[in-house]
């Protein structure tokens, strides 16, 4: 029972087995710009839809509560990855605080949360370049995933589009980090700047008006019409549109000083995140009643259109096809690595964990790539966004509890960001992701229920008797 518990002693990267070692390549400016990238994307691009479909304008408080939620975790995140710089992200935390079958536990659910991450931004990217890909004669069916109404398949289909850009994305990463960070901050800019000209024209056209009725669905997650809706179930599936900060917790040991840069990108991105979101959420709220952009893949540039801007709508999606993969780039980077990592402590097959001559993961990283194109090939976006919901509100728990453990346990540790507030922070953090978790559709609660004790099943077979020997 002892060895369900082990806990797994903090290496420094360079105490790494030779062909286990990954490149120190990275500083603040690519982690800011890798959690921007993966923060701001699916989550206002596509998922304001989902969100104002179950929330109407209430949808702005979801995106508060979530963003308060997110708030807790990053600064526990910030302090965690500073004062344990390995990869890893929440499962190695979870391993030095809490123990091997807890560390599996939130990995295993971090490796749902991270595939199902890239999978919807695919999804969210297929919606943006179907209709250029309609006019130049692509069928339909090759343009999404199976259509559900009722619980019913309503058209079968292939979603191509997503299918290519996880390729793509995969090919960036194992091409190089550096290269694939130095890209990715040149397409975050393209991303901010179609953002700020979306706002710039549709602030103009608002109207007080569309937020009455505001809270049309209540607060509470309740069913309505065959779907979960109210502000609360709408905060816990677009509090994916936060989660991006943990992947930069997960660069940890490609980062040139993580003692610093690791602070600054995590509690960076989040503030610039915050604040871009309510800016944008407000403005479309604001332009358009929200029935008339409700579960749409393309809601802001449906919303420039609605409003007599069919040339800037045409700018926005062209910018969202090119900017979108940012968000594929930072979430398929951060898998990579927690698969890297469980792979070189034993709990998964260590061929996995060889890097390239360039320091990069090139086997986890093809097979990461193949497990996500699967879900982006045949789900439908809502659906994969509440499942990676689950898996996140989970490690961001985790995180929040190895904060306040390893202040007990030791203090004496060295904290080059220290959380004000730890236990504020910490507490928030896991009651939070708690209540978001009971809001989240119950079909999602079961699935995410059988996806763990299917990872179980896998600790106890093989992970358990493979794992690396930690401190007892």
């Amino acid at each position: 029972m002892a060895s369900l518990f082990r806990l797994k002693p903090i290496h420094a990267a360079a105490e790494q087995p030779h062909g286990h070692q990954l490149a120190r390549t990275l500083s603040w400016y690519h982690l800011v710009a890798l959690g921007v990238g993966a923060i701001v994307g699916t989550g206002i691009l596509t998922l304001i839809g989902v969100g104002v479909d179950r929330a109407g304008p209430a949808v702005i408080l979801s995106f508060v509560v979530a963003g308060a939620i997110c708030a807790c975790a990053a600064l526990a995140y910030a302090e965690l990855a500073t004062s344990i710089p390995a990869s890893g992200s929440a499962y190695t935390y979870s391993y030095v605080a809490l123990g091997e079958i807890v560390a599996w536990v939130v990995g295993w659910s971090l490796l749902a949360e991270y595939t199902l991450v890239v999978a919807t931004v695919a999804v969210g990217w297929s919606g943006y370049a179907t209709p250029f890909l309609l006019g130049l004669g692509v069928p339909p069916e090759l343009t999404h995933g199976p259509q559900m109404v009722a619980g019913q398949v309503a058209a079968w289909g292939v979603n191509v589009p997503a299918l290519f850009v996880v390729w793509l994305v995969a090919g960036l990463l194992i091409l190089g980090t550096r290269e694939s960070a130095t890209l990715n901050a040149i397409l975050v800019v393209v991303k901010l700047v179609a953002l700020a000209v979306f706002v710039a024209v549709a602030l103009p056209y608002f109207d007080a008006a569309n937020f009455d009725p505001f809270a049309p669905f209540g607060y509470a997650k309740h069913a309505s019409g065959g779907v979960e809706r109210g502000m609360m179930a709408a905060a816990a599936i677009i509090f994916f549109a936060f989660y991006g900060f943990d992947a930069i917790s997960t660069a940890a040991e490609e980062a040139r000083n993580p003692g610093r840069d690791l602070a600054i990108g995590i509690v960076g991105s989040m503030v610039a995140c915050v604040a871009i979101y309510m800016i944008v959420a407000l403005t479309a709220v604001g332009a358009l009643h929200y029935s008339r952009f409700a579960d749409s893949p393309e809601p802001l540039a449906l919303i420039l259109r609605e409003i007599g801007q069919p040339g800037v709508a045409k700018f926005l999606a062209l910018s969202a096809i090119v900017a979108l993969p940012t968000v594929i780039l930072g979430f398929l980077f951060g898998q990579s690595r927690i698969f890297f990592v469980m792979a070189r402590d034993g709990l998964l097959p260590k061929s996995l964990a060889k890097v390239s001559r360039r320091g990069s993961p090139v086997r986890i990283t093809l097979f990461t790539a193949a497990i996500v194109s699967f879900f982006a090939a045949f789900l439908p976006i809502d659906e994969i966004a509440a499942l990676a919901n689950a898996g996140t509100l989970t490690a961001f728990a985790a995180v929040g509890l190895c904060l306040l453990v390893l202040r007990r346990r030791a203090p004496e540790l060295a904290r080059p960001f220290r959380t004000p507030a730890a236990w504020v922070v910490g507490l928030g953090a896991i009651f939070g992701c708690l209540y978001l978790f009971l809001s989240l559709p119950t079909k999602t609660q079961l699935w995410f229920g059988c996806w763990n004790l299917l990872g179980l099943v896998v600790y106890f077979a093989y992970a358990r008797r493979n794992a690396a020997k930690g401190d007892a």
